[in-house]
């Protein structure tokens, strides 16, 4: 029960530092610190995946891109999105992944989805849109969204590809090596990954400033510093270790509807650390999208 339920509450806190922390560091910067430090804190568990002659080098394409995706582009786009919208809002709209995975893989790679998870699938994305709308019809058929939603939806969807490339395998190349070690997997993506959180923090330097995209200023202090090693340390290697053990004990289907208590986490942690209570629309939303990918694994298990 312990690994169901770590990294859910990990990945929460990683919205609300996220949040404490944007005075402090523009959102590009603080993911390029923070997987900096993932990078340095997994060389003593899995150096070996740089070596010359490693495997990563001979998958570099697949690594490139799998940073692309799950280092530079979901988290750069998750930490724009908290600059406008609410880490309550974030993760909610962020719980609709495994649905976009489920539609990616029914139109991209000829997955079988049956009728009780289109019904999820149905449930869930009122769900989102109930979120996005903020209960209100009007803003709703006014698509009148603040952006850091819209970016959120982007992020998903990426997500969403990038877990499909992770669960397929790469064609003519064999990495079982690295992905057999769970630290070398991420630091082989967290090694590559940097250079794309490198070229997004250089144009968000040159970037003009907005509400969505701050002036890239670091405030260099205790609290930025903690906040980068939380975000490094919790939910990006413990999660991420919990992660893996709980679906080698529990299964892919029982872990995967954990991520389901991130938004009721965040909600918990941001009444009390942030004083943002939440709204009836978030409970409704949860409800929803909660149902509906209980719906869509039950349609699943059946396929």
């Amino acid at each position: 029960m312990l690994l169901l339920l770590t990294p859910p509450l990990l990945w929460a806190g990683n919205a609300l530092v996220a949040r404490l922390l944007q005075d402090l560091v523009a959102p590009i910067m603080l993911n390029l610190l923070r997987w900096s430090l993932v990078f340095v804190l997994l060389l003593p568990l899995a150096g070996w995946v740089l070596r010359r002659h490693s495997p990563l080098w001979q998958n570099w394409p697949r690594y490139l891109l799998l940073g692309f995706l799950g280092m530079g582009s979901y988290n750069t786009l998750l930490y724009l999105a908290l600059q406008t919208s609410s880490p309550i809002n974030v993760t909610l709209v962020s719980s609709a992944i495994p649905l976009f995975t489920l539609l990616m893989g029914r139109v991209f790679y000829g997955q079988a989805v049956r009728a009780l998870s289109w019904l999820g699938v149905a449930a869930s994305m009122v769900g989102v849109l109930v979120v996005l709308a903020r209960g209100e019809l009007d803003r709703l058929l006014g698509l009148s969204l603040v952006s850091g939603d819209l970016l959120m939806v982007l992020a998903s969807v990426l997500w969403a590809w990038y877990s499909w490339l992770l669960s397929r395998p790469w064609p003519g190349q064999a990495d079982s090596r690295i992905q057999a070690d769970w630290a070398a997997h991420l630091l082989a993506q967290t090694a590559l990954g940097l250079v794309w959180c490198l070229v997004f923090a250089g144009l968000e330097w040159l970037w003009p400033e907005s509400s969505v995209t701050p002036r890239a200023e670091v405030q260099w202090t205790w609290t930025l510093a903690l906040g980068v090693v939380y975000v490094a340390l919790g939910p990006a290697i413990v999660a991420y270790r919990c992660w893996g053990l709980a679906v080698s004990r529990a299964g892919p289907a029982v872990t995967g509807m954990a991520a389901n208590l991130i938004p009721l986490f965040t909600a918990l942690l941001s009444l009390v650390v942030l004083a943002e209570p939440p709204e009836w629309y978030h409970g409704l939303g949860f409800v929803l999208i909660a149902g509906g990918l209980w719906l869509t694994a039950q349609g699943q298990q059946g396929a």
